[in-house]
């Protein structure tokens, strides 16, 4: 991963900044995140977001609930242990050959 900061989230064009989203935590602290893939599972949208300030390249996936433009959409964290494996699996089956895993 690469170690990107907010101002080289803010030197990113327009085209590439899509791919990346700043979140606010239950403790009020943003963290920024490239969005590396999402997957349709089980009738519900999952993204698969890569955290910019993580050495460890471990991904989080979180639920996304539409809203009426996509600046608008809720991104909701999944407590189901069991829910997560089968969406990164899912994941994995979509994006083979885009990324490798370990």
């Amino acid at each position: 991963m690469s170690d990107m900061n907010e101002k080289d989230l803010e030197e990113l064009e327009d085209e590439e900044i899509e791919n990346y989203i700043t979140l606010t935590d239950d403790d009020g602290n943003e963290v920024s995140f490239e969005i590396i893939g999402t997957v349709e599972y089980k009738e519900h949208i999952y993204a698969v977001l890569l955290p910019f300030d993580d050495e460890d390249d471990e991904v989080v996936i979180l639920e996304v609930i539409p809203g009426e433009t996509p600046e608008e959409d809720d991104f909701v964290s999944v407590n189901d242990d069991v829910l997560l494996g089968e969406v990164f699996e899912e994941f994995k089956k979509n994006y083979d050959g885009e990324y490798e895993f370990e």
